[in-house]
């Protein structure tokens, strides 16, 4: 177990990033998750995150990345509901990283 200093606080999170308490999780969380992998989330990053935000609160799982790409797909559309652009997002995986900024655990099926 790891800590991360976010506004101020400090975030339990475990050996690979992942936040331990889903609660600890704010937009910020994601923001510092990102700049830490290089990255700058966009609106496009910001869909799929509340997406997958949402996708828990109604399931209590994170999706596998084939159940992540056929849901997008239906509520966003054919265009945004493919690994392509996904991967584009989250080039190191998009439901791993996805997840893990949107302070969910580590999809099943993720190595």
């Amino acid at each position: 177990m790891g800590t991360i200093n976010v506004g101020g606080k400090e975030l339990e999170v475990d050996e690979e990033g992942y936040l331990s308490n889903l609660a600890d999780w704010t937009p910020e969380v994601a923001e510092y998750m990102a700049k830490d992998e290089g990255q700058d989330l966009t609106e496009n990053h910001w869909e799929v995150i509340n997406f997958l935000r949402e996708y828990y609160e109604e399931y209590q799982i994170a999706p596998a990345v084939r159940v992540l790409t056929k849901a997008i797909g239906k509520k966003l559309g054919k265009e945004k509901g493919n690994s392509k652009y996904l991967y584009e997002l989250f080039p190191y995986g998009p439901g791993k990283q996805a997840c893990k900024y949107a302070g969910l655990p580590k999809p099943t099926g993720c190595v």
